[in-house]
């Protein structure tokens, strides 16, 4: 039973992310924000740099995890459904104001990315469970939430009524501003069901430092050759982690734009489409175990690494008809190893390679390279680049050079994965970590 009510707390808490993460591109673009598209996307990595830390130590001495992260959400939806708001009364709403209440929502909902996790170990140790052993089909809830969301924001649509269907209309929420409603209704009813949860008793400890709290002590691992350029690597690649999240719909998409292929089933459903990367995600995971015991960590990162290289590559060379379109479900399939074989390996290397005290402390500076520092910075290298060889239309599409935009990602995360080959050691004794 306490397994069920996890698998529902990880379904919600992406659930709500899933809802706008892919498809909001779409919708900027309608409403005179397309300009802006990689600074959307930025703020989730600038407030992932110091929110999570914030909020962890409020969890940790103040107030218990499952009601932090139900406080959390409550305010995130909030802001949330402001916009659905803003959207609601202009379709050019003051793109200042909404960048403003989007920050304030994102700065909220990214802690409880590691809130959820937090609250999850902690009831499970409480009640006797193994977290190594039963917490990864938990979490697999947390990507069919997305998922489901996805296809709903795809499907759903209010034009003369509410309806779901999977022909071209405009109306459909994944154009619309009624994306930031489902996922301010989703963060409300997290909020709600966080009270349902068993109670997540406070730790006990010892005071700490200022050094301790913020996880600043993880920063002497750069002392080690080879960690420092793990880390540096994992910015690197951290810089193509949001690129398709913010483009890849609005890619899709701007085939509507094109009169032979307006039509298509991809053009329409872009948000559908993309979601396949979610689905390969899922079972990806799957496939990690048996990778790093047969090939070794430096290997599944080179995998990973080189499969951004076809994940961009595939998006290129493809295009919404028949055969292209089996490019753009191709990539999405890659992006499953593309994302989890650096970012699920990548903390096993850290949790290799660390000693005990910085352990904890060393997956965050993981997570800030890649999620904060590459993701902010890549995603706006990704939006220059877009915004010079593309341009929006007066019927909201982005079109333009997108192959040569494409090779672009893909010819930088093929340096990447040959610079890291080559200058890139593991111990003897850590490459089956």
């Amino acid at each position: 039973m306490i397994k069920t009510r996890l698998s529902l707390l990880n379904f919600l808490e992406f659930a709500v992310w899933g809802a706008y993460l892919t498809s909001m591109g779409n919708y900027l673009g309608k409403a005179g924000m397309g300009d802006e598209i990689s600074w959307f996307y930025a703020i989730q990595g600038i407030v992932s740099i110091f929110m999570p830390t914030i909020i962890g130590i409020v969890a940790d001495r103040f107030v218990q995890p499952q009601r932090l992260l139900g406080l959390c959400h409550l305010i995130a939806g909030a802001f949330m459904v402001s916009l659905w708001w803003m959207g609601k009364g202009s379709t050019h709403p003051d793109k200042t104001l909404f960048i403003t209440l989007y920050t304030l929502s994102v700065a909220f909902y990214m802690p409880t990315l590691a809130l959820s996790n937090t609250t999850a170990f902690a009831i499970l140790k409480n009640h006797g469970l193994d977290t190594i052993k039963d917490f990864p089909p938990i979490r697999v809830f947390g990507t069919v939430g997305f998922i489901l969301t996805m296809w709903f924001v795809n499907c759903a649509a209010f034009a003369d009524g509410f309806v779901l269907t999977l022909s071209d209309n405009p109306d459909k929420f994944q154009y619309t501003h009624y994306q930031f409603l489902v996922s301010g209704v989703l963060s409300i009813v997290m909020f709600l069901y966080c009270h349902s949860l068993p109670a997540c008793p406070l730790a006990k400890s010892g005071q700490r430092s200022v050094s301790e709290l913020f996880g600043l002590q993880a920063f002497r691992l750069f002392r080690s050759r080879r960690m420092a350029l793990f880390f540096i690597f994992s910015a690197f690649l951290g810089m193509s982690l949001q690129v398709t999240n913010g483009y890849a719909t609005p890619f899709v998409t701007s085939f509507k734009g094109v009169e032979e292929m307006a039509s298509s089933f991809a053009a329409n459903n872009a948000t559908l489409l993309v979601s396949l990367s979610q689905v390969s995600e899922a079972l990806c995971i799957l496939l990690i175990p048996f990778f790093l015991k047969r090939f070794g960590i430096k290997t599944v990162m080179l995998i990973a690494m080189f499969s951004w290289v076809v994940r961009f590559g595939f998006f290129g060379l493809g295009n919404p008809m028949f055969p292209g379109v089996l490019l753009f479900i191709l990539s999405c399939i890659v992006y499953g190893v593309a994302f989890d074989f650096f970012n699920v390996s990548g903390g096993l290397f850290v949790n290799s390679e660390c000693d005990e005290d910085v352990k904890g402390a060393g997956q965050g500076l993981f997570m800030l390279m890649t999620n904060g520092l590459g993701s902010t910075i890549g995603t706006l290298l990704a939006g220059a680049v877009i915004n010079h060889y593309c341009h929006w239309t007066d019927e909201g599409y982005l079109v333009g050079d997108w192959q040569t935009c494409w090779l672009i990602f893909a010819g930088y995360a093929l340096v990447v994965a040959v610079l890291f080959m080559l200058v890139f050691k593991t111990k003897k004794d850590s490459v089956n970590a």
